[in-house]
């Protein structure tokens, strides 16, 4: 179950601070003479793309574990 755990932490770390970001972007682009559009999914496929690497970073270490042969471990012990 680490992966649901992990996936918890790098969602509210991600998804707490970003309406913020959207906010003073937001205000800090209305001052420019040609202003473009922020949208609200480059938030959330940035959040998405984070939560991908973050389940990835922490399933790699399971999988890496299940494929090692158990002999070779003991005998290092």
């Amino acid at each position: 179950m680490p992966e649901y755990s992990s996936g918890y932490l790098a969602e509210g770390q991600v998804s707490i601070p970003w309406p913020v970001a959207y906010y003073f972007m937001d205000r800090w682009l209305k001052d420019f003479a040609f202003r473009i559009d922020t949208g609200i999914w480059t938030f959330v496929l940035s959040d998405v793309l984070a939560l991908v690497i973050a389940f990835l970073t922490v399933s790699c270490h399971p999988v890496k574990a299940a494929m090692a042969n158990p002999v070779d471990s003991l005998r290092h012990e």
